[in-house]
């Protein structure tokens, strides 16, 4: 598709707090809001409904969770779609080392292509179902991926002794949890708690699960 039949969507402004998250890589954030507007939407990978709301609604949504993930992690980014939070991740904290992990071609098709145009020296695309991964990382996060239950057997494997599952869910995350409890202890979990991050008005919330 060409740039003059590409959607023509009202694309949002980064809001003030952006700065503070992203602080000198916020052109490299824009650059990615850019993407998920234009290639995103064109590709499937982004309704065209989402794109007025992609900087509170996915991008800060995703970002906000960023002091839980130590400095310098190695993070897996499972059944990352069109990046998040993977990629706002290794766009906020280029001192992570980030592999996103999906195993549908069109969508690493099109993480190749963001990882180059961004410059993102600090990720790597990885064309995978989560059970055939065999590397473990210190932070595992899956984004509105799967209930926890299924999400715990896909991803808690890949967490190192000592790391952690950071979950991010909506409103149900208690009663996922409740629900899943003792598969996820089974599976290696220690700790199981609910947290929320950002603002209280629009708060993201996490299921964290150490191992």
């Amino acid at each position: 598709m060409s740039s003059d039949e590409r959607p023509d969507v009202s694309r949002e402004t980064p809001p003030s707090s952006a700065a503070g998250v992203f602080s000198s890589q916020l052109p490299v954030a824009e650059q990615y809001a850019d993407l998920l507007a234009t290639e995103g939407v064109v590709r499937g990978l982004i309704g065209p409904r989402e794109v007025p709301r992609l900087w509170d609604r996915h991008i800060l949504n995703s970002a906000v969770v960023l002091p839980r993930v130590p400095q310098g992690a190695t993070v897996a980014d499972v059944g990352t779609g069109a990046g998040l939070p993977g990629l706002v991740w290794a766009i906020a904290r280029p001192d992570l080392k980030v592999t996103l992990i999906e195993p549908l071609l069109r969508r690493t098709t099109f993480l190749d292509e963001a990882v180059v145009k961004l410059g993102l020296a600090n990720v790597t695309v990885l064309r995978a179902r989560a059970e055939d991964v065999k590397e473990t990382y210190d932070v595992v996060t899956a984004r509105a991926v799967a209930p926890m239950d299924k999400l715990g057997r896909w991803c808690l494997p890949l967490v190192r002794k000592g790391g952690v599952l950071l979950a991010l869910k909506g409103r149900t995350a208690e009663e996922e949890v409740k629900a899943s409890t003792a598969t996820l202890h089974r599976l290696g979990a220690t700790t199981i708690v609910v947290s929320t991050y950002g603002e209280a008005d629009n708060p993201t919330t996490v299921v964290e699960v150490t191992k």
